[in-house]
């Protein structure tokens, strides 16, 4: 009996240190290099679409004063997202390994982005030279025809190969999660069972001791029946707290982290496709299509055009209001609100939605204007800063949507960190030294009845 305890205390301790270690360094991998790499080919999303914008900018300001944003200020904004956009890939590039998809779809963009650059550089040298009629919005021919090349490049190979760099990330993320979880809950059912076989075998022994040689209590198995209850004990309820904070770290925080991203370079694109719209009237329905789609990828209204889309919106949102259980949306915001978690989330999440929708009803007022043929006034009502205008508009909710993101992003990295601390000396010096003392105690409480064999 005394060698069965012995092996069962060395197995629960291995087991203890294995599982807590398996966990640990889910824990780590998640925090550290997988929620890093989706963020990070997110932003490159994100800033690819913005340099389109800018670009787009670029060529209908000319070099117009008044019109909201100036040039300067447009290729200014152009190089900073650049600039950006080379470091998400040098992040991107670090951490694709050796997968073969991944790095495919690093290579596809790395290939593409510098025939864009090339493009939307030429695009907007020759449209600085000032060789076209100078009306505000009507480049040179040159400058349209090149810049067409550089946006059908990005949309067409570069940004799906951006986003499959996301979405290859998040999934490897995902399986993560799925296995480190199911490891936690797993590992405590072995600990749980293999400490109830301990037990069993040292509550065994202080019957035998107490009928054999009339011992009521043996102390020294008192005590390692005592150090394995709390072992077993503590390792269920620490593995039990880590799946806990697995799950709000991916399922509460993260998926409204990727969520509420994609989101923001959507938007981003989708408030390029009001400049190309009025930029370059002859695919004007294109870019116009363009734009509604991607209002139905982050606020999904079933059977609502675009000229429909605002009552489609208010409407839902005054159902919400008087119901929050009553979501009847989809796309990126419906996910968000139907994972609204954390203190701060729910008024953040409601105010941004109230900016989306400002914004998407600035856009209508663009498209009036264009109608109208007051393409001057549409184009600074679209570029503009000041209050009032789209440009605004758009600043207020994408600050709302980063607003949601950093909520998440704490909420993530405080249940990431709590993790990590409840690992603290599980997969090492804790598990070993029960499992060395229930030894030394077992050897302890038989050794005396042994000798009295001598």
């Amino acid at each position: 009996m005394a060698a069965v305890a012995v092996l069962l205390a060395v197995f629960l301790g291995l087991i203890t240190a294995a599982i807590f270690g398996s966990v640990a360094s889910g824990l780590r991998l998640i925090g550290q290099q997988s929620e890093p790499e989706v963020l990070a080919t997110t932003d490159l999303y994100f800033r690819l679409n913005d340099m389109d914008a800018q670009v787009a900018n670029v060529l209908l300001v000319g070099g117009q004063r008044g019109l909201g944003i100036d040039r300067q200020q447009a290729e200014a904004i152009y190089e900073q997202d650049r600039v950006q956009a080379d470091q998400d890939l040098q992040r991107a590039a670090v951490v694709v390994g050796s997968v073969p998809s991944a790095q495919q779809s690093l290579r596809s963009v790395l290939d593409g982005l510098g025939s864009y650059e090339a493009l939307a550089g030429e695009a907007m040298y020759l449209d600085g030279q000032g060789s076209g009629s100078g009306r505000p919005g009507r480049p040179p021919t040159a400058a349209l025809i090149l810049y067409r090349q550089a946006t059908d490049l990005l949309q067409g190979s570069i940004l799906p190969s951006a986003r499959s760099l996301t979405n290859q990330n998040a999934a490897t993320l995902d399986a993560v999660y799925q296995a480190k979880r199911s490891a936690a809950r797993s590992g405590a059912w072995w600990v749980a069972r293999c400490g109830a076989a301990l037990l069993a075998v040292l509550v065994g022994m202080q019957v035998y001791f107490a009928v054999r040689y009339r011992r009521i209590v043996n102390p020294a198995l008192a005590g390692a029946t005592l150090v394995a209850v709390a072992l077993v004990a503590a390792s269920a309820v620490t593995l039990a707290a880590a799946a806990g904070q697995l799950h709000v770290a991916k399922a509460e925080a993260f998926d409204s982290i990727i969520a509420l991203s994609q989101a923001r370079a959507v938007s981003d694109d989708a408030n390029a496709d009001e400049s190309r719209y009025l930029v370059d009237p002859a695919r004007a329905g294109q870019y116009q299509q363009a734009f509604e789609n991607k209002s139905q990828q982050l606020v999904q209204l079933a059977g609502a055009g675009i000229f429909q889309y605002d009552a489609a919106l208010a409407q839902a949102i005054s159902a919400y209001r008087a119901n929050h259980a009553d979501i009847g949306f989809g796309g990126y915001f419906g996910a968000e609100f139907r994972n609204i978690t954390f203190a701060g989330e729910r008024v953040a999440a409601e105010q941004t939605l109230a900016a989306y929708q400002l914004y998407e009803r600035d856009d209508r007022h663009i498209r009036a204007l264009n109608r109208s043929g007051d393409l001057r006034a549409a184009i600074a009502f679209d570029t503009s800063y000041a209050p009032g205008n789209s440009n605004w508009a758009f600043t207020q909710y994408d600050n709302a949507l980063a607003g949601i993101i950093a909520i998440n992003q704490r909420a993530f990295t405080g249940a990431i960190n709590a993790g990590q601390q409840d690992m603290n000396g599980w997969t090492g010096y804790l598990p070993a030294g029960a499992a060395i003392l229930v030894i030394i105690l077992v050897l302890a409480g038989v050794r005396p009845r042994l000798a009295e064999y001598r």
